[in-house]
């Protein structure tokens, strides 16, 4: 029998030799390929000295093409839990040194295992990806390994933030994972993602593309919106996962943090008086508008290169985490479109999730015309948005600074879809359409009849802008609640979001709703 000595010897050893992970060859040509390692990765993520490793003596049981002979570390995946800025996070970092991170039944039985644990413990879960995908010689198991691993992202959707970061090649069946959860970052030129490969597409379609152009960062970042952040390495990942966490709860039954203000709640935003061009057609970034307004003018923006006529992001007012969907005017004019519906859509539905108020800024002149729209499907895309919005029962705050029209008007959080509080701007044109075309409808006769049909088209215009292009007749019906001074945002919003903090609203009993996806 062996003593004690010598038992906890033995431990050390057996930990020292998994700690090596693939090996000293195997871990120099990660770092040439500007990658950290597997452990690298969740020590910079967890504060210092908190990382518990669990399972590191799992391995695998295949015995298929002499895989009996092989011995894989830790089964090519380090699996956790520790403190993430004090708070508690589980973990699972795939280890590309080791067999190229494949994913094989035990090592998915691992990744299974701390879900289950986050799941019941109300904890955020981060995966972090780096497989060469499903271990072939295990078969069967191994996509069984990957439906366990889906049926749990399902289920942990709402309950607890899923954060996955791509650091290497992710391929096959693994892409669906990060599909269906929460956000998804991605690192240049080292990171790719895609069901088919360029290989498999040339021998099929004869298409020729490389690894980046088909799913690297960028490519998932700006065309597919399948990637949130595109990161610089993998230390610039880890960091903005971080700053992520910092504005999210734990789980659904949390509210979100609240930091200790440093900026004065009751400032003005003088900058916003003169923010609106007086020429219509001229344009201005309503990034500029939502730095002026939130705390300290801090803003942390997903999918910042997708649709990007729309803005989505975080931010603060008065210390209480606040989420921001935004039209931008410099892009198609604000035009909401297909992929502008989806991601204003997910990006709802994740702050209701997680009991995170919603401010909206509005400048919005319609729906995108085009054939390429309707027959990509705008209507159910856009009908999206008014599902979100409707459906959503966190504080809704609506700021109109410009355009509003038609049914983009009552898509982008309008009273009529559960807005708590709707303010405008004195600028703000809330109505059907522009007036250059409603004139044109409604003062047709009496245009058609002018001597000077031009003249009198202006003159209808201007009747029609001061009669109904502004928003006091939307005020007068109780559909805008105050009409602002501009410089007056920031505090009227922090007041209307400290006395709707308490609100409570729930939904009518149903299992859920069948969103027109």
């Amino acid at each position: 029998m062996q003593s004690t000595k010598e038992a906890i010897q033995g431990l050390l050893e057996k930990e020292e030799k998994i700690l090596q992970m693939g090996g000293e060859k195997a871990i120099a040509k990660q770092k040439q390929g500007g990658k950290l390692t597997a452990r690298e990765r969740l020590d910079l993520l967890f504060d210092e000295g908190t990382f518990r490793e669990l399972d590191m003596f799992v391995s695998h049981r295949c015995d298929n093409f002499g895989m009996e002979k092989i011995e894989i570390p830790s089964d090519g995946v380090i699996t956790g839990h520790g403190l993430v800025d004090g708070r508690p996070v589980f973990a699972f970092s795939q280890d590309f040194t080791s067999r190229g991170g494949s994913l094989g039944e035990m090592h998915a039985a691992k990744i299974c295992k701390i879900m289950d644990m986050a799941l019941k413990s109300g904890v955020p879960l981060i995966g972090i990806q780096d497989s060469g995908g499903a271990r072939i010689q295990e078969g069967v198991d191994a996509l069984k390994g990957y439906g366990d691993i889906f049926f749990r992202n399902s289920r942990a959707s709402g309950v607890i933030p899923q954060i996955t970061a791509i650091m290497g090649p992710c391929a096959g069946g693994a892409v669906y994972s990060p599909a269906m959860t929460d956000f998804v970052f991605m690192v240049k030129n080292t990171s790719f993602m895609f069901i088919t490969g360029p290989d498999v597409i040339r021998a099929v379609t004869g298409e020729e593309t490389t690894q980046e152009d088909l799913g690297g960062a960028m490519a998932h970042n700006s065309k597919s919106g399948n990637a949130h952040f595109a990161c610089e390495n993998d230390a610039d990942a880890i960091q903005k996962i971080k700053v992520l966490l910092s504005y999210l709860p734990s789980n659904n039954m949390e509210e979100p943090p609240r930091i200790q203000n440093t900026d004065d709640p009751w400032r003005l935003c003088p900058e916003l008086d003169s923010i609106i061009p007086d020429d219509p057609k001229m344009s201005y970034d309503m990034r500029d508008v939502i730095h002026s307004v939130v705390d300290n003018g801090i803003f942390f923006e997903p999918h910042y290169y997708y649709a990007q006529n729309v803005i989505i992001g975080f931010a603060r007012l008065n210390g209480r985490t606040i989420g921001i969907v935004a039209s931008q005017p410099t892009i198609l004019a604000g035009c909401l479109d297909i992929d502008a519906s989806d991601k204003a859509t997910r990006f709802v539905r994740f702050c209701d999730a997680f009991n995170i108020p919603l401010v909206t800024f509005v400048d919005v002149p319609g729906y995108l015309p085009g054939t390429h729209q309707e027959w990509n499907g705008i209507i159910r895309h856009g009908a999206k948005l008014l599902w979100c919005y409707s459906e959503a029962t966190v504080p809704k705050l609506t700021v109109v600074t410009r355009k509003d029209y038609g049914g983009s008007y009552i898509a982008m959080s309008s009273r009529h879809l559960g807005a708590d509080m709707v303010f405008a701007w004195p600028m703000a044109e809330i109505a059907v359409m522009g007036a250059q075309g409603a004139a044109n409808i409604i003062f047709r006769k009496e245009i058609a009849a002018a001597e000077d049909q031009e003249a009198k088209r202006q003159e209808m215009i201007q009747i029609y802008e001061q009669e109904f292009n502004n928003p006091y007749v939307a005020a007068s019906r109780g559909y805008v609640d105050a009409v602002i001074v501009p410089a007056e945002t920031r505090k009227r919003l922090i007041d209307a979001l400290e006395i709707l903090c308490t609100k409570s609203e729930s939904l009518p009993p149903k299992k859920h709703g069948n969103i027109p996806v």
